[in-house]
């Protein structure tokens, strides 16, 4: 490996723009090589944002160069798979936006070939890089909760369904809608901080109702609105209901991108038996327990960082030491056996038994 490691973007959308490649840029021992999309403005807009990097149509124009050290994959859920795959036989490290793969069969596709390869695969886990969240995690690790029984989530919104009719919507493509989209990140953020409990059982109800005539859907904003499609798809879950079991607490949660309840209600409880704590998605978070015979509560607020960069320093630094960090592949994978079994649950009208 080079004094300077060389990274590349592929897709070079939101989150790319947002994340990856400032985070990258923020690193004095990063050259970014490559920004490749498969829509060429993208790709050749971000050469000349950035200042850097050469704009590339198709990855496997640059997969076998051995230069190249790493590759962050920020496109659709369809490829995620497809291209951390590919990378890791090359000899690549991973890091692969979130969720792991568009359905578990994917994503266990990607552990297989990340252990064969011995190369690292992190998946884009952010809050696991958060500070309130590694705050929390401390608490209950060391006991300022007692038994952690149930976490309960609440990912709810009004009307959010992003880019109706186009890929996010379309469940080819993303595997899911309101659960792989946004409950993927409150259901990793309860494992990590719970000590990775394995998952048991899954039941749970996933709502194909108020996207479904795309048409008719009323909303006063939308994220990714330039890849709407009034005559697309729409065949994923705009809410979603679980109750998961597992070796630790039992998880339940209430998820929508889209309701006829006009409010957003985005926190996690944990509920202890010594205490609990209601954390703000994003932010701080609010600690109940008891003393001298009175209820108490009080509010833990901090600075907070940006865990996108955290996110990817670690993973350079995983690059160049080998070792495996809190984003691997592994703990992914019990994201998306979770999600997997709620969907089956849904299909099936049953509980789901995760092995």
């Amino acid at each position: 490996m080079s004094e300077k490691i060389n990274v590349a973007v592929i897709g070079c959308g939101s989150i790319a723009n947002c994340a990856h490649i400032p985070a990258y840029l923020k690193l004095d021992n990063i050259n970014i090589k490559y920004f490749c999309d498969i829509i060429p403005e993208r790709a050749d807009g971000a050469v000349e944002k950035y200042g850097c990097g050469k704009a590339v149509y198709d990855y496997k124009e640059f997969l076998n160069d051995p230069e190249l050290d790493a590759v962050s994959v920020c496109t659709h859920n369809d490829l995620h798979s497809v291209i951390a795959i590919d990378f890791l036989k090359a000899g690549k490290h991973v890091l692969s936006e979130k969720p792991a793969a568009k359905n578990l069969e994917e994503a266990l596709k990607m552990q297989q070939v990340a252990h064969e390869t011995g190369k690292i695969l992190n998946i884009g886990v952010c809050n696991r890089f958060g500070t309130q969240v590694n705050n929390i995690k401390k608490l209950i690790d060391d006991g300022e909760l007692g038994e952690v029984y149930h976490v309960y989530a609440s990912f709810r919104a009004h009307r959010s369904i992003p880019g109706i009719g186009g890929d996010f919507t379309n469940k080819a493509v993303s595997g899911g809608g309101a659960l792989i989209d946004w409950g993927v990140h409150y259901i990793d953020l309860i494992l990590y901080c719970c000590g990775e409990p394995k998952p048991l059982t899954a039941s749970g109800e996933a709502f194909c109702k108020l996207g479904k005539n795309i048409k008719d859907y009323v909303y006063t904003g939308m994220w990714a609105s330039e890849t709407a499609d009034m005559n697309g798809v729409y065949d994923v879950d705009d809410s979603v209901v679980g109750l998961v079991r597992t070796s630790g607490p039992v998880i339940s949660f209430n998820g929508a991108w889209a309701q006829n309840i006009g409010e957003s209600e985005t926190y996690i409880d944990f509920i202890g038996t010594k205490a609990g704590i209601r954390l703000q998605y994003c932010g701080d978070f609010k600690f109940y327990s008891t003393k001298n015979g009175a209820l108490t509560s009080a509010d833990v607020v901090s600075s907070h960082n940006n865990f996108y960069d955290e996110e990817i320093k670690s993973f350079i630094e995983c690059v160049q030491t080998g070792r495996h960090n809190q984003a691997y592949i592994d703990y992914a994978i019990e994201t998306s056996k979770i999600m997997q079994a709620i969907y089956d649950s849904s299909e099936q009208h049953k509980e789901i038994v995760i092995e």
